[in-house]
C-alpha cells in the first residue's frame, strides 16, 4: 500500500479550508480538522481524514447544518439537556463537554444529555480533554444500524462507541474507546479504502456467510464483540445516548456517510471532578502504582511490551507530530479532489 507522510498542521489547515468553503465558521471547522487528524496521528485512519467527504456531502445536502448553534433545553445545576439542532457533531459535542466540565467545578459532578447531534470523531477525543481538566471523562454515543441483536439476523443495534478517560499521573490520560462491534465499522471503510481484505470473523454477508470482502462486510452485519456481551453493551448505550435524551435510536439513527438523511445520534457526557473525591496528588500517585504494576506482569509469548490503555495513541501522536502522519495515497487523492470540487488547490507539505 502506497502511503504519504503528511505535515499534520498542514493537514489540519487543508481540511479547515475544505470546511470553511462550504460556510462552516473558521474555529469549528478547525476544530473538525484537528479531532480528524489527530485520530490520523493516533493510527486510527478509520476516523481520520477520510470521513471529511461524508462530512462535506452531508453539509452540502443541508442534512448536517454549516452553522451549529446548540441550544440549552434543561438546566438543573449538575445536569443539562443540549439540542444540536443537526450541527456539526464535534461542534456541539466541544460544548457539551465545556458545558459538563464546567458543572462538574460548580457540583463536584457535570452531566450533559445531548440529542440531535452528528457524528463527533473519536470518542476519545472528547474524553482526553475531560481528563487533562482534572476530570474522570465519561462519554457515550449511539450510531446507526451495525449488528443484528443477539440471535437475530437484522441490523437493528448500532456499534455504539463509549470512552473513559481519567487524569494518568506522569503518564497522562489513561483513556478507553471501543466499539461494541468486534471492530469499529470505520476500520472496514479504511480496508475497503486501501483495496485489502479484513480478517475472518469480523462479519458476515448479506446472505450471512462469513466474509472477507470489506464492501460485503458493510452491506451485510457486523460481529459483535464478545459475543452476547457486545451486543447487551451496545443495547444499554443506545439507551443512554438516544432514549434517555430524547434523540433517535436503534434503526431510526443514519450514519456520517450516508449524505441526505439527518444523523438523529445522541450522546451522554459525564464529568466527575477527581478532587471531589480524593486529594489528585494521591489519584496521580495511586494510578502510576496500577500502571507500573500492570506493565511488571511477565510477557506472554510474542509480546514485546504491555501497554495500559491509550498509551499506543499518546506515543503515536507524539511521532507523529514530530516525523509527519502517514495517510494512504487513495486518502491524499481523494483530499485532492474534494478541494478542486470546493474551488481549492491543497498544500500538503510532506
Amino acid at each position: 500500500m502506497n502511503t504519504f507522510r503528511v505535515d499534520p498542521g498542514a493537514l489540519t489547515d487543508a481540511g479547515a479550508a475544505i470546511l470553511r468553503s462550504a460556510g462552516v465558521p473558521e474555529a469549528d471547522a478547525r476544530l473538525v480538522s484537528d479531532s480528524l487528524v489527530t485520530a490520523d496521528l493516533w493510527g486510527h485512519p478509520s476516523h481520520g481524514m477520510l470521513r471529511l467527504g461524508w462530512y462535506l456531502a452531508r453539509l452540502r445536502s443541508g442534512v448536517m447544518r454549516t452553522i451549529t448553534e446548540p441550544r440549552l433545553v434543561t438546566d438543573i445545576g449538575a445536569v443539562a439537556v443540549l439540542d444540536g439542532d443537526d450541527g456539526i457533531g464535534q461542534v456541539v459535542t466541544d460544548r457539551a463537554c465545556a458545558l459538563a466540565v464546567g458543572r462538574a467545578g460548580e457540583h463536584g459532578i457535570g452531566v450533559v444529555a445531548v440529542r440531535n447531534s452528528n457524528h463527533f470523531g473519536t470518542a476519545a477525543y472528547w474524553t482526553r480533554r475531560i481528563a487533562q481538566a482534572g476530570c474522570v471523562g465519561i462519554l457515550t454515543t449511539n450510531g446507526s444500524p451495525a449488528m443484528a441483536p443477539w440471535g437475530g439476523r437484522a441490523k437493528t443495534v448500532g456499534a455504539n462507541p463509549w470512552s473513559i478517560a481519567t487524569p494518568g499521573g506522569a503518564h497522562g490520560p489513561v483513556v478507553l474507546d471501543i466499539a461494541n462491534t468486534g471492530v469499529a465499522r470505520g476500520k472496514i471503510y479504511a480496508a475497503l479504502q486501501r483495496g485489502e481484505r479484513i480478517p475472518e470473523g469480523w462479519a458476515i454477508d448479506a446472505d450471512g456467510a462469513p466474509t472477507t470482502d470489506p464492501r460485503a462486510a458493510i452491506d451485510g452485519i457486523l460481529a459483535p464483540m464478545a459475543g452476547h456481551k457486545g451486543y447487551g453493551i451496545s443495547f444499554m448505550m443506545d439507551v443512554l445516548s438516544g432514549v434517555l435524551t430524547g434523540s433517535s435510536y436503534a434503526t431510526d439513527v443514519a450514519g456520517p456517510y450516508v449524505p441526505d438523511r439527518r444523523s438523529g445520534c445522541g450522546h451522554l457526557v459525564l464529568a466527575l471532578r477527581v478532587d471531589a473525591v480524593i486529594d489528585p496528588a494521591e489519584f496521580d500517585r495511586r494510578v502510576e502504582d496500577l500502571i507500573a504494576r500492570t506493565k511488571a506482569v511477565p510477557l506472554a509469548a510474542g509480546a514485546a511490551e504491555i501497554f495500559h490503555p491509550g498509551e499506543i495513541e499518546t506515543r503515536a501522536e507524539a511521532a507523529g507530530r514530530r516525523d509527519g502522519v502517514v495517510l494512504p495515497a487513495k486518502t491524499v487523492e481523494e483530499l485532492h479532489a474534494l478541494a478542486a470540487s470546493c474551488g481549492l488547490t491543497l498544500e500538503l507539505a510532506a
